[in-house]
Parts: structure tokens; sequence; C-alpha cells
């Protein structure tokens, strides 16, 4: 088994100069309202060509091909925010981009994959997770990007990291949300390269704690999933990845879909903010703990799509907010 390189501050700084004509560097917001003493900041990568942050390790992975490979097609595995990104990015280089994505996928997900001219395959979840373990891609013409263990994608999401530092310096605590592992492997990679005492939260929601269960076990283990948190509703850590998460994460904090929910409702009457529930997970975690524990905290809104029908049933969910 090869486990996954930790990124060098080098290679994350060369990939955000390839990357830099296509991602945008979200400003650090302050959570709303506030009264002044804003100790919670929201790095938006909602704001993304895709809506999340999955562009910055697609558009890497996929540049960082070569032409030959590109020209074979792109292939992924994903729920949603990967396949966007992906279809985007095959668009971007003229070439073809098919996602497996899991037939319970929400429909605008599956729709913003036509739309920016990818293919969605959906297949059931289980068929989704039994392709990943068994390498199903080693039987296909494609040029394939796995959506967590690619180390040009995990590069490429570290660009966030240095974003994140040169705007906050003083940050404490830095909260992402978990699914595979691809994102906090990057930032989490970048953060401590540049500044060793940021902790490093994993954020994962309380009905699929895979990373939390796989480092109180000390080894890669498998769960159970059942949370409105799709994006990051994956059953397992890779062997490939879990050295590389062990090393960079201090601490994990599961948090409940109901108190996702709170937290995409804040979002939206504090900072006119629309997240997914996935997106809204890290931001969950810090409201959850002390400020005197915490720390100055960087929050990740990881993505935005999200059935507009199911926002408005979660907004609704809470008698408080106002028309």
């Amino acid at each position: 088994m090869v486990h996954v390189q930790r990124p060098t501050l080098a290679e994350i700084r060369a990939a955000a100069d390839r990357i830099k004509e296509i991602v945008v560097n979200p400003p650090l917001v302050p959570l709303g309202p506030t009264d002044g003493d804003a100790t919670i900041l929201l790095k938006p990568e909602i704001l993304q060509a895709v809506g999340s942050f999955k562009i910055r390790g697609v558009f890497h992975a996929v540049a960082s091909m070569s032409k030959e490979s590109r020209r074979r097609g792109l292939s992924t595995v994903s729920a949603g925010n990967t396949a966007q990104a992906l279809a985007w990015t095959g668009r971007h280089f003229g070439v073809p981009a098919r996602s497996i994505m899991p037939d319970t996928a929400p429909a605008s997900k599956i729709e913003a994959v036509r739309a920016y001219g990818g293919e969605p395959v959906l297949v059931p979840t289980d068929e989704v997770f039994r392709y990943l373990r068994e390498h199903g891609w080693e039987n296909e013409p494609y040029a394939f990007i796995h959506p967590w263990i690619n180390r040009d994608l995990i590069i490429g999401h570290g660009t966030m990291g240095l974003e994140v530092v040169a705007a906050c310096p003083d940050v404490d605590t830095l909260f992402v949300p978990v699914g595979g592992g691809g994102l906090i492997g990057g930032v989490g990679s970048a953060v401590k390269a540049l500044k060793p005492s940021i902790r490093v939260i994993a954020v994962e929601p309380q009905g699929c704690p895979s990373l939390h269960a796989s480092l109180e076990a000390g080894r890669p283990v498998s769960v159970e999933c059942d949370t409105i948190c799709d994006g990051v509703a994956v059953p397992y850590i890779t062997e490939e990845m879990f050295p590389l998460l062990r090393d960079l994460v201090d601490d994990t904090v599961l948090v409940s879909d109901d108190a996702v929910k709170a937290s995409m409702r804040r979002l939206v009457t504090g900072n006119k903010m629309i997240a997914e529930p996935s997106g809204a997970l890290a931001l969950a975690a810090a409201l959850a703990i002390p400020e005197e524990k915490r720390g100055l905290s960087v929050c990740i809104v990881t993505g935005g799509s999200i059935d507009p029908r199911k926002l408005v049933a979660i907004l609704g969910d809470d008698q408080r907010v106002e028309a």
C-alpha cells in the first residue's frame, strides 16, 4: 500500500500559480451579526466557479496531466461537487468528463453536472463505494481522478491554506469539513508548513464519523452513514490517506444534523450566504466550542449546491427566521 505523501509548501505554491486564472481568493468574512468581537471568520468557497472548493483540486489535477492523458477524457466518482468541478474543467480543456454518482445524489447537483457539459452516470450508492474499493477505474479508458487520494488534487486544495494564513496570520484554529480527506489533507499541509501552531480541526456529522472512528481505532475503519450532509457522507477513510490525516489533524468534532441546519440558517440570516449542509459543518463545530478554547477561528464554507426546496424547508424549521 502506497500512502499519500504530505504535499510540500513549494508544491502548493506552484499549484496556486498554476490555477490563479481559474480560482478566486474569497476574502475572510466575519460571522454576522457581530458586536465587533469577530472571532469566527468564514472562508466562502461558494464563490468559486462551480460553487465549491472542488475546482481547486480538480482543475490542478487535470492541468497537471499530459495532453495525451486528457484526450482520453476525464472520469471521477462524486456525490456532486467534484463531478461539477470535473465537468467545468473538462469543458475548459475541451474534453469529455464522466462522473459516477450515487442515484440518491441531489437532483440539483446532477443537473448542474449536465449543465456544465458533464455526463453523470447514476448507480446505487453501494456500487459507488465498491467501484472505489476495487479500483474499478483501472478497467476503463478514461483518465481517472480519485476524489480523495489523487495527490495533485490534494495539492490544489492546499492553495486555500496559503490564502487563509496570508489573510489572517493570527488564526488559532481552522475548522475543516471531512469526507474522504482530500481537502483537509491539502489545507492542513499548507497551514502546518506556514504556522505549525494552527490547530486543524476535522469536522464530521455525527451520522458519518469515519475519520473520528478511524483515529480512535488507530487504523482505518468503516462506519454507517446517515446524515443530511451528502457531500461528506463517506463511510471509510482509505489506507492511503489515513497516515497523512492522522499526522495533520489535531482534533475531531462531530456535529448533529440539527446543528448543521442551525448553522445554515445562521449563514443565511447573518451573512446572506447559502451553504449546503456539508458547507455549514465547519461553522456548526466552531459555534459549539467556547471562544476561549478555539481562539480566532476560520471556518471553511465549502459549497453551496443545495436543492432550493430543501433549503426552504430547512429555513422554515426555525420559527425565529424572519421573512
